[in-house]
């Protein structure tokens, strides 16, 4: 069980009584130990945190217009925000990052995540292959750079880093340049002394160190070490998606001396995100981010071709579009998460992402004419037969979709004839709240 789901099955216990004492705060506060300390998180940390908590929810004023619970839930979530650290704010502008890192962290793929995040801004990006220490990071950076489109350098056969660096530099012309530097099993002087030598010719704006999420609490001491060798200007935290020892490794690296800067939560490229104390607590907790979702619906929307989606008449070709684009939103438990619906079954997601793709399948089964026209398929056994066998679905699976897609495109023209309904829809999708007769 993760962090969040653990740290909301503890609040819920407190929010759903009808009352809320002091025995029922220090229960909560037991709760918040036992969570925390099973997460990883130092136990002087939570001791702290505990302390902390008390003291602001029983012996400080609450707002009049909270409730006791409201008072306390507060109380957690800013307590727990300043645990995991600073919010941390990117540079934008033109500058040089040098990457360091442990084996086994994600550094080269995190160099080239970097590089999408910087480029997604408007920036030009290059990166520098120095690692010369682990067999094929240097070819496994050249094909990242040219999935994320940025400009790669290197200087095959060079042994000395500072001096592929130094070579690269004299090319280089891009707005942000990214050095990728050798790693180790452990931090020892040879490190030490080569990553000085590269911020010595590199004379790098910002140090980043990446580590796993699964180290726990061990990071804390890691970023410590790394800041004494180059001094940190923040930390990228890696499989943030599949630890649970998350909560452990963000918390020691705020109780350090360094900032977590990113964080990673999945393979793709796209996969990195600012980190920002509020909303990653936030999301913990299940209060919506419906920030994060409008601005990877934003990013999305630049990716794909809108005039398809958006066309007068709702096809299967411009349903296949819309399709398409959801999936780019990534894994629906993601998109839930956003939304504040983190609990939501697992076996309802898997279902529901099953279903996109089977529906995805059984289009590109379909000629031009009848992903252009689905009534041709109306009642057509001949070709629902054919769909369901090209896609691998069965036939009822088939006659569902067309089921589904009916409805939608009976919907989009409720839509375009009703003004009331457009102009309620229109005030949510601007940020005016969800109508009076609506919910999620």
């Amino acid at each position: 069980m993760d962090l969040g789901k653990k740290l909301r099955q503890a609040l819920s216990k407190l929010t759903n009584r009808p009352y809320v004492d002091e025995a029922d705060v220090k229960a909560l506060i037991k709760d918040l130990q036992r969570v925390l300390i099973s997460s990883d998180v130092n136990v002087k940390l939570v001791l702290k945190l505990s302390k902390k908590i008390e003291e602001r929810t029983l012996k400080t004023d609450k707002l009049e217009a909270l409730s006791l619970k409201e008072h306390v839930t507060k109380i957690v979530y800013e307590e727990l925000v300043n645990l995991m650290g600073e919010t941390y704010q990117p540079r934008l502008d033109k500058h040089k990052i040098l990457i360091c890192g442990l084996y086994g962290s994600g550094k080269t793929t995190s160099c080239a995540k970097l590089a999408h995040f910087y480029k997604t801004k408007g920036l030009s990006v290059g990166l520098i292959a120095a690692d010369t220490d682990r067999p094929a990071a240097q070819e496994q950076l050249e094909q990242l750079s040219k999935k994320v489109g940025a400009a790669y350098y290197t200087t095959k056969g060079e042994k000395v880093p500072a001096k592929i660096v130094e070579t690269a530099l004299a090319k280089a012309k891009e707005d942000v340049i990214i050095v990728d530097s050798a790693g180790r099993s452990a931090l020892d002087g040879q490190l030490v002394e080569e990553l000085r030598e590269v911020a010595d010719m590199l004379k790098p704006d910002e140090n980043f160190l990446v580590m796993s999420a699964d180290i726990g609490q061990v990071a804390g001491k890691q970023a410590t070490e790394f800041n004494e060798a180059v001094p940190l200007s923040g930390v990228l935290v890696t499989k943030m998606d599949g630890s649970g020892k998350g909560g452990g490794a963000l918390s020691s690296v705020g109780a350090s001396n360094a900032k977590i800067a990113f964080i990673g939560l999945g393979e793709k490229m796209g996969d990195l995100q600012v980190y920002n104390s509020e909303k990653f607590v936030g999301r913990l907790l299940g209060v919506p981010d419906i920030g994060a979702l409008m601005e990877k619906i934003k990013e999305i929307s630049k990716e794909t071709d809108m005039k398809k989606i958006e066309s007068e008449k709702l096809t299967i070709e411009a349903f296949y579009e819309q399709l398409k684009a959801a999936k780019k939103m990534g894994p629906l438990g993601d998109v839930f998460s956003m939304l504040g619906a983190a609990d939501v079954p697992k076996e309802v997601v898997q279902q529901s992402e099953g279903k996109l793709t089977k529906f995805e399948s059984m289009i590109n089964s379909m000629t031009k004419a009848e992903k252009k026209d689905a009534v041709l398929l109306k009642n057509n056994q001949t070709r629902i037969s054919r769909i369901a066998k090209g896609s691998g679905c069965e036939e009822k699976e088939v006659r569902e979709f067309l089921s589904q897609f009916e409805k939608m495109e009976k919907m989009m023209n409720m839509f375009k004839k009703n003004r009331g309904f457009r102009k309620k829809m229109e005030k949510m999708m601007k940020g005016g709240g969800l109508p009076g007769n609506m919910s999620v």
